[in-house]
């Protein structure tokens, strides 16, 4: 009996075997029919296609329609196909800069599950559509741009100086698609729609533009500039630049708007009666940012082009991070213990340093609880062993007397005066581990 069920399974396996064999021997004969019309296409269009796919013998897997540039794949669309007939698609054409008209390659691929492919290529068309018009979308509204020449579009409204927004075109054509240009890493391009940040020297009526073809625009600042060095873009929020300065130096800022109407951080600037900025703090290089959410200027020593930390003799810098003081003011960037915020105080020479507050603006009044650090950072620090102070106001917390080591606070019963300016100056000309706050009314 066992012998008979042997030559049973024997002879299935042979033939489960022999069918194997017999699929893989038969590649399949695909047959592909494009019953699309191919011809042209603009830039930008999702291009619709019917193919007709069949193979008698062996199961179909997938038809693809590939676009390319030259030798280089641009776009494809992969559709699955289990069964014999008719499919339907679109393929998208991509829209780039500065990509003249010519020709494309269209390919489509018939494949079966044994890998049996057929295909057939045509040659596309390709043009970049010169929209009628396009539309500027910002956060004050929606502006037509007209053509004003090939691929050119502009208009002049009245914009305030900083106007940011997107820019979209008119669908062209039955297989057109609406394209959007915006701001991505510092640059326009198509299909974003984060907002261009377009500003113009002063507010009132300019003219914005945009060109299609190579993405050009305007206006952007023609400078933030520090002494008529043009400040560099570092976010959306903030222009910076290392510059060397000098004591007493008049400073020349331009390209901001309303400047005037800036908080002027009396640490690092006097203003005089003209309205003309002069620099405090002693000569050496410093970090400016002009940040112009908040509208003030930043400043921060700087050693090298790293920004400057206490070194053991007593030069470089000191920096404060902690609660009750802010720039421009306290209720619109109080520091707190968020490192990033620390503020540089301003190096005057011989080993001196001071920051100017005001009293209800940019520290409180009745309330402080700030340390100063050898950087920008967590790491060295001023603790009570290494600062002391003789001020009435102000004291150094030793961890009994309600503040840790080192951390500032107002003497019980006292109170800062609500607008009145303070000077508070460390003096390391003892060393750095025998510093003394002085602080003063000004």
């Amino acid at each position: 009996m066992k012998k008979y069920i042997g030559l049973f399974i024997f002879f299935c396996g042979s033939l489960l075997f022999t069918s194997c064999d017999d699929d893989d021997m038969n590649p399949g004969s695909p047959v592909l029919k494009v019953q699309t019309s191919i011809g042209s296409a603009y830039m930008g269009d999702s291009l619709m296609f019917s193919v007709d796919v069949e193979d008698k013998s062996i199961a179909l897997s997938t038809v693809k329609a590939q676009l390319f540039f030259d030798d280089e794949k641009v776009s494809e669309t992969v559709i699955r196909t289990k069964t014999n007939g008719t499919y339907e698609g679109k393929i998208h054409i991509p829209y780039y800069a500065n990509i003249p008209d010519g020709n494309a390659t269209l390919k489509f691929i018939l494949q079966n599950i044994n890998f049996t492919i057929t295909q057939e290529e045509y040659t596309l068309s390709i043009s970049r559509p010169n929209f009628p018009y396009l539309t500027f979308v910002s956060e004050k509204g929606e502006y037509r741009m007209e053509r004003i020449n090939d691929y050119t579009y502009a208009v002049t409204e009245t914009f305030p100086q900083k106007i940011k927004g997107y820019i979209k075109s008119p669908v062209v054509g039955e297989n057109g698609n609406e394209m959007v240009f915006g701001w991505n890493n510092n640059a326009i391009s198509e299909g974003s729609t984060e907002t261009i940040p377009f500003s113009n020297t002063t507010g009132g009526e300019y003219t914005i533009t945009f060109n299609t073809l190579d993405y050009s625009a305007a206006p952007f600042i023609i400078a933030y500039a520090i002494n008529g060095e043009v400040m560099q873009r570092v976010d959306d929020t903030n222009y910076s630049i290392d510059v060397m300065l000098k004591q007493g130096e008049k400073l020349t800022v331009e390209g901001f708007e309303d400047f005037n109407s800036w908080w002027t951080n009396p640490s690092y600037f006097n203003i005089d009666k003209n309205g003309d900025l002069f620099f405090v703090p002693t000569d050496g290089t410093y970090r400016i940012t002009a940040n112009i959410s908040l509208n003030y200027l930043i400043v921060e020593a700087l050693n090298g082009k790293d920004l400057a930390t206490l070194q053991p003799d007593g030069s470089g810098a000191i920096w404060i991070i902690g609660d009750g003081i802010g720039n421009p003011s306290i209720s619109s960037n109080a520091v707190g213990w968020d490192t990033n915020k620390a503020i540089c105080m301003a190096p005057m020479g011989n080993k001196k340093y001071r920051i100017v507050v005001e009293a209800g603006k940019t520290v409180k009044v009745n309330d402080i609880n700030f340390k100063f650090f050898h950087q920008k950072g967590w790491g060295g620090e001023f603790t009570n062993e290494s600062l002391r102070t003789e001020s009435e106001l102000i004291f150094v917390g030793d961890k009994t007397n309600g503040r840790d080591p080192g951390n500032l606070g107002i003497v019980e019963g006292k109170i800062l005066e609500t607008g009145a300016f303070y000077s508070l100056t460390i003096d390391l000309s003892e060393g750095n581990d025998k510093a003394l706050l002085i602080v003063n009314k000004e």
